[in-house]
Order: C-alpha cells, then structure tokens, then sequence
C-alpha cells in the first residue's frame, strides 16, 4: 500500500485516516472548506482523530461539526 501524502494528495470525506496522519495546511483547507471558517483544531481534538479506530475525513469532520454544535 502506497503511504497516503497529508501534504499534497487530494482528500476527500472518504479519505481514510491513516496511521501516517498529520494536520497538514492541505487537512486545514478541507476541514474548513467541510466546517466552516471557524474551524480550529484543539488538542482533545486531535487525540480524537489520532486514537487509531477506523475512520474516514468524512467523520473527522462530522466530529467536529458535532463537538461545535455542543458548545
């Protein structure tokens, strides 16, 4: 399997999260294009993300959509 680029490969809310993730401008773009201007990443946050079960951008960005609205 060819290591996923967070740098410069086109992400999408299919895009699975890797092992290999990383909060690239490239993620920030994308996440602020799927959530708004207001996003921001924060440490809980990024655990989250990182915490190694199965996910997809798609629910990355659901995640912080719901964690937003909570507040």
């Amino acid at each position: 399997m060819v290591k996923f680029d967070w740098h410069s490969n086109p992400i999408t809310r299919d895009t699975p999260v890797t092992a290999s993730y990383k909060s690239t401008q490239n993620v920030r773009r994308f996440m602020t294009a799927q959530c708004g201007k207001d996003f921001k990443f924060d440490v809980s946050f990024m655990q989250w993300i990182r915490d190694g079960t199965g996910k997809t951008m798609g629910d990355v960005a659901d995640e912080w959509m719901r964690r937003k609205a909570g507040k």
